[in-house]
């Protein structure tokens, strides 16, 4: 496990992703749904992107694309659809539990950690790194 990003490059990303694809999204749905409010085509979109497309992209969001980090397992393992969804929805569950506290401990955690694993990066086995896809050797 190799150049792990920083709390401002993962903030900048996820400032990143809500611009691209949470403004126009949310655009989307209420044009759709005739509500500015979250609702549930919002809240499903929202998850699909996220889990979803780190499988598919090799850890990428858009965000993470553009300031060049990525979502890496720790095992060296391919990301699958359940480590995705045990760092979005299961971590979710446990910030939501910690009434956001579990939040601010995260946001710590990936700044003053070496390893700058947050609780969702742990509950999940994953990181995020620096490294390209072809920098890391994956198991067959």
């Amino acid at each position: 496990m190799g150049r792990p990003a920083g709390f401002w490059v993962r903030l900048g990303a996820a400032i990143l992703d809500g611009l691209i694809i949470g403004v126009p999204l949310s655009i989307i749905s209420y044009l759709i749904t005739g509500n500015a409010e979250d609702n549930i085509f919002t809240s499903t979109m929202n998850l699909v992107y996220t889990v979803l497309v780190p499988v598919i992209w090799s850890g990428y969001t858009v965000g993470k694309k553009i300031v060049g980090v990525r979502i890496a397992k720790v095992n060296g393992e391919k990301l699958g659809f359940g480590t995705m969804l045990m760092r979005t929805v299961v971590a979710g569950l446990v910030y939501l539990l910690t009434l956001g506290i579990g939040v601010i401990v995260s946001a710590f955690m990936v700044g003053l950690r070496q390893d700058k694993r947050a609780i969702h990066d742990f509950i999940a086995g994953t990181y995020v790194t620096y490294e390209k896809p072809d920098e890391i050797n994956y198991e067959q």
